[in-house]
């Protein structure tokens, strides 16, 4: 047997010089375990050779799952400074009609959301009408409504925050905007003893925007300061 080098004289004197080049290209030992198993014959079983493919096969997994963990957390991050940003915008407003104004453009725009309806029940017609008159971002309804709405009719719920998917959206609480949304947060309100609830309404055309899989931690925290700041304008 001729122990006579078979490479090239620059890549073999390349290989010897950073053997550790070759060991760390994934690509090329690929390459050279192939070359070894079909120097062996198939009648060989190379148990390190399987050894090796499972460990990649759980290091290309686990390079996923590192992947998806730092995008969630990404996500997570950007979702955390858009309602802190949003909160801040909120706690600005020196009047109702300008705290009106803004939830419906300034702070829509911050949250990424197509529409944004605020949904106050009243008993009174009189006061619902007036209260129509602020602005559109504003509806009213009848006592009860928010609770059918959320629910479905089938009893009272729990949740403070729902998230769903829709054909299209609910012209009492959308207007003009109901046909083209296909997805929506809704965050019940509490605001305050001896009213009637509240609820803040985001639309989106984006189906995939709000669905029940989503965690609504932050979403629950905006509804508990605006739910905060309606008190004090109620007051």
């Amino acid at each position: 047997m001729s122990s006579s080098p078979k490479l090239d004289d620059t890549l073999r004197e390349a290989i010897l010089a950073k053997p550790q080049s070759v060991l760390d290209d994934k690509d090329v030992m690929h390459a050279l375990v192939a070359a070894n198993e079909r120097a062996m014959g198939g009648n060989i079983i190379d148990l390190r050779g399987i050894a090796m493919e499972r460990l990649e096969a759980r290091l290309d997994r686990l390079e996923d799952t590192h992947r998806s963990v730092i995008a969630a957390a990404y996500e997570n991050l950007a979702g955390t400074n858009q309602v802190h940003r949003a909160v801040l915008r909120l706690l600005e407003a020196a009047d109702f009609e300008t705290f009106l104004r803004d939830l419906g453009g300034e702070i829509g725009e911050i949250l990424r959301v197509d529409s944004v309806r605020l949904v106050l029940e009243s008993a009174q017609p009189e006061q619902g009408q007036a209260l129509e008159r602020l602005g559109e971002v504003l509806s009213v309804a009848e006592p009860g409504f928010i609770e059918r709405y959320l629910t479905g009719g089938r009893g009272p719920s729990a949740r403070q925050v729902t998230l769903r998917q829709m054909q299209t959206g609910s012209r009492q609480v959308y207007g003009r905007q109901a046909d083209w949304i296909r997805s929506e947060a809704c965050l019940k309100l509490d605001l305050g003893k001896g009213r009637l609830p509240g609820m803040l309404a985001f639309g989106a055309e984006d189906p995939h925007q709000f669905t029940p899989q989503l965690g609504s931690d932050l979403l629950a925290f905006f509804a508990g300061v605006f739910e905060r700041s309606m008190r004090r304008w109620l007051s």
